[in-house]
């Protein structure tokens, strides 16, 4: 079972490296690389999860209806990216919700930061993805974390997919940066171990940010950005295809796994 998912928040990359840069100005990146996301997944004929931000909620909704549309699932991924708060978790909820008239189910924090296991089950949530158990020095750095889907105040918890050794992060910056094949092999090797992979990417990552010095984009972000990570996201969705996969939305994934971690603790 493979679950994609897209951080669908206004571009706010620049900010890190002291560019000033506008909401509008972030607005109209994600807009277009979400955008590019959808024709890719439109054309392989697949469902996907979108983590929103009020912010981009309210500032773009043609593309919120979009997604909506072709049948993918909206989720919440706080109000604004840049300045989180802690009542993010039903604030996002509640603009969300009303601007689709359907339950938001999910929530990540943003830079999948830690957010209050309390919040997320007094909100509601079916499921919080707001944790990658990587082993990366720094900002993810989870070694003790569970690897994979647990239950937490009844909450299904949904880790990114890590490999099941060293914890090697499969996410964006994987996809963007190693060799296809190797990427490539290391998810099939999770999901022969796991049974399911779950990643995420970024709506601006599919903008053309080489195009773009001003932003001060560092290489690894840069790299294979624009219309080359359209190609990547394509192929690797073609080839678990043809590996015979399955792709679903995190609700679904989360209620299958709530019946079965329930069973499991009775």
């Amino acid at each position: 079972m493979v679950l994609l998912s897209f951080d669908t928040e206004e571009f706010d990359v620049p900010r890190e490296h002291g560019v000033p840069f506008t909401l509008q100005q972030g607005m109209e990146v994600s807009v277009e690389g979400t955008n590019r996301i959808l024709d890719v997944l439109k054309s392989n004929d697949i469902q996907a999860t979108f983590f929103c931000t009020g912010n981009f909620v309210k500032n773009a909704p043609q593309t919120i209806q979009r997604i909506k549309d072709e049948g993918h699932e909206l989720a919440c991924h706080g109000v604004d990216h840049w300045q989180p708060k802690e009542t993010d978790v039903r604030e996002s909820k509640r603009i969300l919700e009303a601007a689709t008239g359907q339950e938001a189910k999910g929530y990540r924090q943003p830079r999948m930061f830690a957010v209050s296991d309390e919040e997320i089950a007094q909100a509601g949530y079916l499921y919080n993805s707001s944790l990658n158990p990587a082993f990366i020095p720094g900002r993810y750095m989870h070694l003790n974390a569970p690897r994979t889907c647990f239950m937490k105040d009844g909450v299904v918890q949904v880790p990114a997919s890590v490999t099941p050794w060293l914890r090697f992060p499969l996410f964006w910056l994987s996809l963007h940066n190693l060799p296809q094949w190797l990427y490539h092999y290391m998810v099939r090797r999770v999901l022969k171990h796991d049974g399911y992979f779950n990643t995420y990417f970024h709506p601006w990552e599919f903008y053309d940010l080489k195009e773009h010095p001003e932003f001060k984009m560092p290489f690894i972000i840069r790299n294979h950005s624009g219309r080359q990570m359209v190609e990547r996201l394509d192929s690797l969705i073609k080839m678990l295809k043809e590996h015979g996969h399955q792709f679903t939305t995190y609700s679904s994934f989360a209620y299958m796994q709530k019946i079965k971690l329930t069973s499991e603790e009775t």
